[in-house]
């Protein structure tokens, strides 16, 4: 990335952004906090404006994790199913707030529920992304086990993004959790290989190895500070980028 480009002329034509469930409770202990949801859909309004394509893959955690209801005894496959479920809900809203604010939006889901939603099915959702319309992808990779980080390098992929900017609660990719460790270091470029050797936590084995194998990069920036969509896009150094040597 570079920042020499004048302020507001994006670098990328298409990018794909994953959000967690969990950023849209907000300060809530479950749930959907309307006043982030609309943060953000004003975050992702002020990037469409720059013309540039946006596909989102949003995680369903705020309301279920399939992992976590395994652990109090639901059928972990069944527990999967659920998330993908609630990733629905989420993408429901996130739409809601998007198209109040001008900007049309299709939410895909890779479960089968026409009714509220359009199956993901690639080649319209490109059709839809060279449009200018938002596409919010749903239910995951449609199957158990694999994680929406899983679901973002995969939809990032088949779309052709050029970069997949995954949005967190801490401004980068750092060598610990900063908020149990103080001596946590800021990384603000790492390889995919690094990532994977040194377990560092930012998205799933699969996922990395997924953009490592098609030299997808990914960016990691702290989501709720305004403006720093934009500020990625436009090719400002701001959080970490994971890529190869």
């Amino acid at each position: 990335m570079t920042g020499e480009l004048p302020q507001g002329t994006p670098v990328y034509r298409r990018i794909l952004l994953k959000l967690s469930g969990e950023a849209l409770m907000g300060s809530q202990p479950f749930g959907i906090d309307e006043k982030v949801v609309s943060a953000i859909a004003d975050e992702v309004r002020e990037v469409h404006a720059l013309g540039v394509e946006i596909a989102i893959v949003v995680g369903g955690g705020n309301i279920i994790r399939g992992l976590a209801a395994s652990h109090r005894g639901i059928d972990r496959v069944t527990g999967d199913y659920m998330g993908m479920l609630a990733t629905v809900i989420n993408a429901l809203a996130l739409q809601d707030a998007l198209e109040k604010r001008g900007v049309p939006t299709r939410v895909q889901t890779a479960i089968d529920i026409r009714e509220v939603a359009e199956p993901f099915i690639r080649r319209r959702a490109m059709r839809h992304l060279e449009k200018q319309r938002a596409v919010i992808f749903a239910a995951g990779t449609g199957n158990p086990y694999f994680t929406t980080d899983s679901a973002a390098a995969l939809r990032a992929n088949e779309i052709h993004a050029e970069i997949l900017l995954k949005a967190t609660k801490v401004d980068g990719l750092y060598t610990a959790d900063p908020k149990k460790d103080p001596d946590a270091t800021l990384l603000r470029e790492v390889t995919y290989q690094e990532i994977i050797e040194k377990g560092l936590e930012v998205m799933d084995t699969a996922a990395i190895a997924l953009c490592r194998d098609n030299g997808l990069p990914i960016g990691i920036f702290e989501m709720m500070t305004p403006g720093n969509i934009r500020r990625v896009v436009c090719g400002e150094r701001i959080g970490s980028i994971v890529r190869a040597e």
